[in-house]
This record gives structure tokens, C-alpha cells and sequence, in this order.
């Protein structure tokens, strides 16, 4: 974190903090040392044997995407835009997550597919499948990169570590619960760190409100501040989208961010996906998600609301400092909005609680890069190794792959953390690389899954040409051939890349021969019986509370309640 010196930075970490810090770094691996117990075939190592209760998969799930850019990033942006930002949850995560448990988990839960790129060369054949398989290789890689600069970033500046030895550190932790305990390790880390995230931002938002006289005392300071009262309102959030036009910026969140980039994010994105599959019952796979969404919709509470009090509160982002940032110029702080956690924490915690916070915040990182690595590892060795390069090993060998994988895939992710260390705002970086990867995914997916003569040859096309035309618009902008602040390229760039596949895969499916509708049972909804879709509630599965559809119907009602109020 560049010009800011460091020292302005430096937590006045005590005895008290390293002792909580070592004692959580203790229990992480001693998790994942417990877990390999578990670990016999590699079955249990890349989906912990299709085991685990709804409780444990829906806190991961959550937990997975609760990483180190969600946290640090989602109040990076709440010091940047304010409330608009909580359209990341309430419009592009829930209505995605609730159609992930109730639509799209039987297809793949019910298909016994041991990942997504599994289920595309079931539909469209291996071109499609290998396509899908390195392009979300290299997208995890990307994004694991990004978890670990910022967490070497945040120990180099509270500890005093420096960035390459905070980075080894890290990685080596995370590389060892995630090779020795494979998924079940991530996974029950993962709602361990879930916890500890929020016993770490609760505390800062209570005390930060107190500072600012209360949510009254914090509107007041946002209204008379740089960004002024629209950063108040989530809607219509044209200083997110960049768009002048409240229609425009409403158009684009609906479309662009809670359509294309969120579905195919929350649906089509592995990571997320994994953590469903590893559930012991077709009912435990759907709820999943939808027990997620609950405590997802009020994250922004402790996430954005802490970026909005950085902003007025800490002086290296208030003001003109804040006004450069807006404008595109680096603050005469040295500040960027990615610092207003931790700037927040080093003016309002004191010892003890600041260890806990410190411990929140590398369980966010760590959380996040065990996800990418699990994700990742479980795709190169079934679908890249095993579909193509090693076929018909003894599964001890794919076990052993899949260990080796992991740790190469942190050598890689090491380097990778320098291009995210380009960015001043981190949710820039990660949105563009989801109008990359995900929104042709899912423009492929879901025409697929519903449309039963869409060919093979579409599936491959529609997803290359998507993706080539997401990475146009990209260019584009940074060519200025237009220009749209804030996240207003990326949303732009996914609506063109779902509307471009979409066009594509019809064009292209009209002119082949498509798959005799036998082989499309399971796999294309019309085609599917509605027996093998639902699955009877019975044993640990009965009991109204327990069905998905009431569940996510009771799920959107709060979220559309969230949307009114806010």
C-alpha cells in the first residue's frame, strides 16, 4: 500500500493479539490435520465423499465467496459509493443463490457430476468441457492471486512482515489444511472462519457507529461529504455504474450485475458449486445454498456500512482525499479506498480485540484462497489430467495428483498477486474477470439446460466468441474508445458477452445436428422427470423447514423487503 507509510498503518499489535493469532493458525491446521483421518480415495479428498449436513455446506458456501476481496473489497466500495453497494448481495447474490438450491442442484447433485466442467461434457461434449475447464483454471488462479496480495499486504502493514515473507506464510498455511484434508478441511475451516469474520467486523461496526453519533450521525457526515446523499440510497446507484442516467443505472444492476454477472457467478462458478456438492442428500445439496442467503443478506451491515464510516471518519480518505479517489488521482494521503478497514481498525480497537479482528481478517484471505485452491485442484485433475493426459490410473494416483496440484497451484497463485496489486479498488479487478469467465458460462448453461436442441457445437462457440467479445468491451474501455466509470464496464461488458453467446449458440445450433434426446436425460430440464428433480423429504430430510422452495421463498421475501427499506 504504496505511498502511505507504513508506520501510519502499523496496528499496535500486543502479547495478548499474537497469542489469539497463533492460537487460530493452531486450530486451522490442526483441522486439516483431523480431516485427513477422513481422506481415503479421491473422492473424499475433492468432495469429502458427498457427506456433510446442509448446516456445514451452506456456512461454507457463504464462507467461500466471504473471502478476502469480498471483505476488504465490499468496503473499499462502501467507502467509495456507500449504500449502493449492497446491490453485490441483496440483488447480485440472493435471487442467483435461491435459483442455484431450487432450479439448478438437482441437475448437478442428481447427475452424481463430480464438478461443472463434468456437467458441460455431459451436454456439449468435450471441446466445450475442456474449453470450460482452463478457462476456470486460469480464472481461480487469478483470483487466488488477489487473496494473497491482499493478505500479505494487510501482514506486511500490521505486523510488520515483509510482503514476500507474509505472502510464503499465507500460502504454506493455507497449502497444508487444503492438501492434507482436501475439501473436507477448506469446508470446516471454512465456518470456523465464517465466525471468527463476523466476531471480528460486528465489534468495529457497534464502535465506529458510536464515533460517528449513530446511523443519524452517519448520514449526516455522508450527506455533507464528497459523493453527498446518494451514497444514502442503494438505488439508483449511478456512481457504481457509472451511468448518468438513473434509468441506465438501474437497467444495468438489474440486468447486468443481478442477471448476467450474478447468476452466472452463484450457478455456473465451481467454487460456490463444490461446496453443494459435497452435501450427503440430494435435499441437504439444495438447501445449501439457500441457507447461505440468510446470513448473506445482512453482511453489507458489517461490511459496508465500516467502509462508509472509514470515508468520514479517518482522516488519510476523508475530504479532498476522498474527492481524488472519486476522480480517478491518487489521494495526497497515499491512501486507496482497499486501506479503509484496516485504517478503521488501527483508530478504534483496542488491544485484545484488535487480535481478533486481525485473526477475522486473515480468515477472510485464508477462507477465500482454500476455495480457489480446492475448486481448482479438483478441476485439473478430473478434467484436465484425468479426462485427457492420464485416463486410467488407480484412484490413489488422482489422490496423490490432487495433492501435488494444490501446491503448484499456490506457487502459481504467488505469482499471480502482482497483477491484482495493480488495482486500486480490488472489486474492479474481480468484476472484469467475472464478465470474463462466468456471464458466457452461464449464457451457455442456462440456454442448454432449457433448450433441448441447442448442438455441441453451439455450446463450444457460443462460449468462445462470449468471452472474446467480454474482452473486447474490456479493451475497449481501456483504450478509450469509451469511457465508464466505476464498475460500469464490467456490467457491460457481461451483458455483451450472455447477449453475444446467446446469439451465437442459436445461430450456430440451427446450422448442426443435434444430440438424440436419450442421451439428454438428467441433463436438459423438459427431459428430466420431476421424481429424480425433488427427491422425497424423508429421515434427517423431513420437516417444513427443511424444503427448499419455502425456504428460498421466505429468503426473497426478506431480500425485496431489504431492497424497500433501503
Amino acid at each position: 500500500m504504496h505511498v502511505l507509510a507504513a508506520a501510519n498503518l502499523r496496528l499496535d499489535a500486543k502479547a495478548i493479539d499474537y497469542v489469539l493469532l497463533a492460537f487460530y493458525f493452531v486450530l486451522v491446521l490442526g483441522i486439516g490435520y483431523l480431516a485427513r483421518r477422513q481422506v481415503s480415495t479421491s473422492l473424499d479428498f475433492f468432495l469429502s465423499g458427498r457427506s456433510l449436513p446442509a448446516w456445514v455446506t451452506g456456512l461454507a458456501f457463504i464462507s467461500a465467496n466471504l473471502g478476502a476481496i469480498e471483505v476488504m473489497g465490499m468496503s473499499a466500495n462502501g467507502a467509495e459509493y456507500g449504500l449502493p453497494t449492497a446491490h453485490y448481495f441483496w440483488i447480485g447474490a440472493i435471487p442467483a443463490m435461491l435459483f442455484l438450491g431450487v432450479v439448478m442442484m438437482p441437475f448437478y447433485y442428481g447427475s452424481k457430476v463430480r464438478s461443472v466442467p463434468e456437467f458441460m461434457r455431459r451436454r456439449f461434449g468435450n471441446a466445450a468441457h475442456l474449453v470450460n475447464g482452463v478457462s476456470f483454471a486460469l480464472a481461480q488462479i487469478l483470483i487466488a492471486g488477489a487473496n494473497l496480495y491482499l493478505l500479505a499486504s494487510v501482514v506486511n502493514l500490521l505486523l510488520g512482515w515483509p510482503i514476500w515473507v507474509s505472502v510464503i506464510v499465507a500460502a504454506v498455511i493455507v497449502l497444508t489444511y487444503t492438501a492434507l484434508g482436501g475439501l473436507s478441511a477448506a469446508i470446516y475451516n471454512e465456518v470456523l472462519q465464517f465466525f471468527v469474520i463476523v466476531a471480528a467486523l460486528v465489534p468495529l461496526t457497534v464502535v465506529g457507529l458510536y464515533k460517528v453519533g449513530g446511523w443519524s450521525g452517519l448520514v449526516d457526515k455522508v450527506t455533507h461529504g464528497p459523493g453527498g446523499a446518494e451514497q444514502l440510497h442503494s438505488w439508483p446507484g449511478s456512481q457504481l455504474t457509472g451511468f448518468t442516467s438513473n434509468f441506465l443505472s438501474v437497467l444495468g444492476l438489474v440486468f447486468g450485475l443481478g442477471f448476467v454477472l450474478s447468476f452466472g457467478y452463484w450457478t455456473t462458478n465451481f467454487v460456490e458449486v463444490q461446496r453443494a456438492m459435497a452435501s450427503k442428500s440430494m435435499s441437504a445439496a439444495r438447501r445449501t445454498p439457500i441457507i447461505g442467503s440468510f446470513p448473506k443478506m445482512f453482511i453489507p451491515f458489517i461490511v459496508i456500512i465500516p467502509g462508509m464510516i472509514a470515508a468520514v471518519t479517518v482522516t488519510e480518505l476523508t475530504g479532498s482525499n476522498k474527492e481524488a479517489l472519486m476522480a480517478g488521482h491518487s489521494a495526497p494521503s497515499g491512501a486507496t479506498f482497499n486501506d479503509a478497514l484496516l485504517l478503521l481498525m488501527r483508530d478504534l480497537l483496542p488491544n485484545g480485540m484488535l487480535g481478533i479482528a486481525i485473526a477475522g481478517l486473515l480468515a477472510s484471505f485464508m477462507a477465500g484462497m482454500a476455495a480457489n485452491l480446492s475448486s481448482f485442484n479438483t478441476v485439473f485433475t478430473y478434467d484436465i489430467w484425468q479426462s485427457y493426459v492420464k485416463k486410467d490410473k488407480p484412484d490413489q494416483y488422482y489422490l496423490n495428483f490432487g495433492r501435488g496440484v494444490t501446491a503448484g497451484a499456490t506457487i502459481l497463485a504467488i505469482g499471480t498477486a502482482f497483477i491484482a496489486s495493480t488495482y486500486s479498488n480490488l472489486m474492479d479487478y474481480l468484476q472484469t474477470l467475472f464478465s470474463f469467465f462466468n456471464a458466457p458460462l452461464f449464457a451457455t448453461f442456462i440456454l442448454g439446460m432449457f433448450w433441448k436442441r441447442m448442438t455441441a457445437a453451439a455450446g463450444v462457440w457460443g462460449l468462445v466468441v462470449g468471452t472474446a467479445s467480454a474482452i473486447t468491451v474490456f479493451v475497449m474501455s481501456k483504450t478509450g474508445v469509451f469511457t465508464l466509470p466505476g464498475q460500469g464496464t464490467s456490467f457491460l461488458a457481461a451483458i455483451v458477452a450472455f447477449v453475444v453467446d446467446i446469439a451465437v449458440s442459436v445461430a450456430v445450433t440451427y446450422v448442426t445436428k443435434p444430440k438424440p434426446e436419450a442421451e439428454l436425460a438428467g441433463l436438459v430440464y423438459s427431459l428430466t422427470a420431476k421424481e429424480s428433480r425433488q427427491h422425497a423429504a424423508t429421515g434427517e430430510d423431513a420437516g417444513w423447514y427443511r424444503k427448499p422452495v419455502l425456504l428460498a421463498g421466505i429468503a426473497l421475501a426478506l431480500t425485496i423487503l431489504l431492497n424497500i427499506a433501503f
